[in-house]
């Protein structure tokens, strides 16, 4: 649904307690593609005020997920951190109005209120205590004893929303516990700060995963006692793995970062992550423009998207096939050279045009490009003795000699291939695979022809030779 007059604003929220997993990436995207869709702005906002478990390391995780997938912020990063005295600024505001009030229950105490509503068959919750209402005595206050600060949430009627995804959601208020918006250290909760940050930042379509829609209606009634603007909401459903258990480490990696490592092209896993959840009718393969110019909520799947690591790499193969060879060649280079490769040795751009039809990672594409870049491994004694026949080095020798005096490209090596076939009445395995032998050691590569020319003629006349 598109907004009528409101600049559309999402954004994406992670906590930084680790790397940027694929929900999260996820979630990313389709924030991000929502606001170009709509030509608006996309906030990242990192939720920092965890402590304990948020750390520098885990933050540039997430930036560094952010980048390599494309999905540039219009602003920020803000941190939460950065906003304690805005945060603190609300909280004393709404005592001052009565929408909030001190608690001085301790957790012990409030563990023993939701241990007796259970007893009765009723939600656990607080059971106002301290909460202020006329004509209410308020026990005396223990000297020993920081408070909490709860939101006064409203106890009657209902809280809901039509979600972007889900369709019309609705929670009965007396279900809705009296949140606490700050520590008896005085730092403010997660949805608390959720909430002050979507208003002040000018919110107006969140897109998360489902495990937020219990946190929703406590944020839209902590949105209108403050009299702000309450945004659009759309939870999606998780991603499975392919067993149909939600995605983790068991299922391999959950990291962006380590798709990046493993040889994933990052416009290849956008386009990926795009169909976990969003459909443009059958379209399976579609460039980040065009994700931008189709991208809308009416498209978002109601039920959870399952990982196939198998449709994966048969996306990131197309991408890796109608890449331009020298920026494969550019993006490929690391990776021989991590190998022990020498990527000057050859034309690095003519190898990756040669491999990458039949490669479905950059990791793939290094292995093949070895070939050409690594130190050459002569046949093994069996493979030469079964290969390598007197019948078949006299050929190779023959060979040899014509080629010695040949201009090297691939069209001239593919006519002396079929003249020395026809000169010695052979069919083509019968000189391609002791030629695979002898200048590559194994029984299989690449066009040979092609194989010939980026080896060189001086490589290949030495290997020839010295069989």
């Amino acid at each position: 649904m598109s907004p009528a007059s409101t600049p559309v604003r999402t954004r994406f929220a992670p906590s930084p307690t680790g790397f940027l997993h694929l929900g999260g990436a996820r979630t990313a995207l389709f924030s991000w593609a929502y606001a170009r869709h709509f030509g608006g702005t996309f906030i990242l906002r990192v939720e920092d005020t965890d402590l304990e478990r948020s750390t520098p390391e885990a933050v540039q995780a997430i930036l560094d997920g952010m980048a390599w997938l494309g999905l540039t912020p219009d602003e920020g990063p803000f941190y939460q951190m950065q906003h304690m005295d805005r945060y603190r600024e609300v909280v004393a505001n709404m005592l001052a109005d009565g929408t909030a009030y001190y608690c001085y229950s301790s957790p012990a105490e409030v563990d023993e209120m939701r241990e007796r509503a259970r007893a009765k068959g009723q939600k656990p919750r607080y059971d106002g205590t301290w909460r202020p209402e006329p004509g209410k005595t308020l026990p005396p206050i223990p000297s020993d004893r920081k408070p909490v600060v709860r939101f006064k949430s409203p106890q009657e009627g209902t809280t809901g929303w039509v979600d972007m995804v889900k369709g019309p959601i609705t929670f009965d208020n007396s279900e809705l516990d009296d949140l606490v918006i700050a520590r008896p250290d005085g730092t403010p909760t997660y949805n608390f700060c959720v909430v002050v940050d979507d208003w002040d930042m000018r919110i107006t379509h969140v897109l998360r995963g489902d495990d937020h829609v219990n946190n929703t209606p406590r944020q839209i009634t902590i949105l209108r006692a403050l009299g702000a603007p309450v945004p659009e909401y759309g939870h999606v459903p998780m991603i499975l793995g392919p067993d149909g258990e939600k995605l983790s480490k068991r299922h391999g990696a959950v990291s962006v970062m380590e798709y990046d490592r493993d040889g994933y092209l990052p416009e290849a896993m956008v386009n990926y992550l795009a169909r976990l959840g969003w459909s443009h009718g059958d379209d399976e393969l579609f460039s980040r423009e065009q994700l931008v110019a189709w991208f809308d909520s009416q498209h978002l799947s109601k039920s959870a998207a399952q990982w196939d690591p198998k449709k994966l790499n048969w996306v990131n193969a197309h991408y890796i096939k109608h890449s331009d060879d020298a920026a494969l060649a550019r993006a490929v280079a690391p990776r021989i050279a991590a190998r022990g490769g020498d990527t000057e040795k050859v034309d690095l751009t003519q190898v990756v045009a040669l491999l990458k039809d039949r490669a479905e990672t950059l990791e793939q594409l290094a292995d093949g490009a070895m070939l050409f870049c690594g130190a050459h491994t002569p046949a093994s004694p069996e493979l030469a003795t079964q290969h390598l026949t007197d019948a078949a080095r006299t050929v190779l020798k023959d060979f040899a000699t014509q080629a010695a005096g040949l201009e090297w490209n691939r069209a001239a090596l593919s006519g002396l291939i079929k003249a020395t076939l026809a000169a010695h009445g052979l069919k083509m395995p019968q000189l391609a695979i002791p030629l695979r032998v002898a200048v590559a050691g194994a029984t299989q590569t690449p066009a040979i022809d092609a194989v010939l020319e980026i080896l060189g003629k001086q490589t290949v006349l030495e290997r020839l030779t010295s069989i």
